[in-house]
């Protein structure tokens, strides 16, 4: 059974860095695109940061130049680095793995939450 399990959420002050991990288990890692969504209370939920198969990467406006989205497929693990953290980062964070191979294959992690406040 395929499973996303993130970690390094917790609680920063404005400023500060989280990186975020996220282990993929029985799944074929490195064909897989990853993404990171948020999602805060009261809003949808958003992409935040992705990294497809070959290694190419886009982002939200919003986390431009703050956030980077990386992978280790060796470890079948991606992480997305946060810098410069606002309070208006505050969310749950998701990780996500899709392909599409004739149908959609598409995961989610249970989530971790990032509070950022002084």
């Amino acid at each position: 059974q395929v499973q996303l399990v993130e970690s390094g959420g917790g609680l920063v002050q404005p400023g500060g860095s989280l990186r975020l991990s996220c282990l993929a288990s029985d799944i074929s890692f490195s064909i897989y695109n990853m993404g990171w969504y948020r999602q805060a209370p009261g809003k949808q939920r958003e992409l935040v940061a992705r990294i497809i198969t070959g290694g190419n990467t886009n982002y939200a406006d919003s986390v431009k130049g703050r956030f980077t989205i990386s992978r280790d497929n060796a470890k079948n693990t991606v992480y997305l680095q946060m810098n410069s953290l606002k309070p208006e980062d505050t969310a749950v964070y998701y990780c996500n793995a899709v392909r599409w191979a004739g149908t959609q294959y598409d995961y989610w992690g249970q989530g971790t939450q990032v509070t950022v406040s002084s």
